[in-house]
């Protein structure tokens, strides 16, 4: 019989999934059978067919099983890193739009890198949305940084500014869950003129089978001003 001692459940698009922590209780009541190593060696094998493992997230396509989640766990190293290469995508954008590229494909490609659409329900929460302030698709997401889509006529662009440079500061970084981690604090915008922009985040992660990080919580805010 197996038990499952943690699940999380994640909503995506092909099939709900979850990734869970699990450990055969069969395996255990029969190593002792299975074992000629003498009784040291079977409660060794029965201690190992106890230890919870953390097993990969996947879903069904066309009667194939496609795993979406990697069973690795999700470090604070690898959060700053996400972190950082989410800044420099969105100076990159800036730098296309500016120099006339298609900044549109370079958006595209960040939110591909970036953000969990593809794996499962994304809870986006942007700074400069007012009217449709949650984004919680692909194309909402992309109109939110380049502009240009009828539907969200309030989007100017976020990342078309352009900005130089993104500073973190994260207030705390929780990955005591395995599977997901949550960051929390400033991320400081810089324009071409100096000026820093200083907005708070909320920002949740989980990681693909190709071992990237994705992000499936955006939120994002100018600090409280009483006036």
């Amino acid at each position: 019989m197996r038990v499952f001692s943690y699940t999380a459940a994640l909503s995506a698009p092909l099939a709900v999934c979850f990734a869970v922590l699990a450990y055969d209780t069969d395996a255990t009541s029969s190593s002792t059978s299975e074992t000629t190593g003498g009784e040291n060696g079977a409660a060794t094998q029965a201690a190992d067919a106890s230890e919870p493992r953390a097993e990969p997230c996947a879903s069904t396509k066309g009667g194939r099983s496609l795993v979406l989640y990697s069973s690795e766990c999700i470090t604070e190293a690898e959060v700053v890193d996400a972190q950082i290469a989410w800044g420099e995508g969105i100076v990159h954008i800036g730098k296309v739009y500016s120099e006339g590229g298609d900044y549109e494909k370079a958006a595209k490609d960040h939110i591909q890198q970036h953000y969990g659409f593809d794996l499962s329900s994304v809870l986006f929460k942007p700074t400069l949305a007012s009217v449709e302030q949650f984004r919680g698709t692909f194309d909402s997401a992309l109109s939110y940084f380049v502009g240009g889509n009828k539907t969200y006529p309030e989007d100017k662009g976020f990342a078309l500014a352009p900005y130089t440079d993104v500073r973190w500061e994260n207030s705390g970084i929780i990955n005591n869950s395995c599977n997901m981690a949550v960051a929390m604090g400033n991320y400081y915008f810089t324009k071409t003129d100096g000026e820093e922009i200083k907005v708070e985040f909320t920002l949740g992660y989980v990681k693909d089978a190709n071992g990237d990080l994705r992000i499936v919580v955006h939120k994002s805010s100018l600090p409280y001003s009483p006036e």
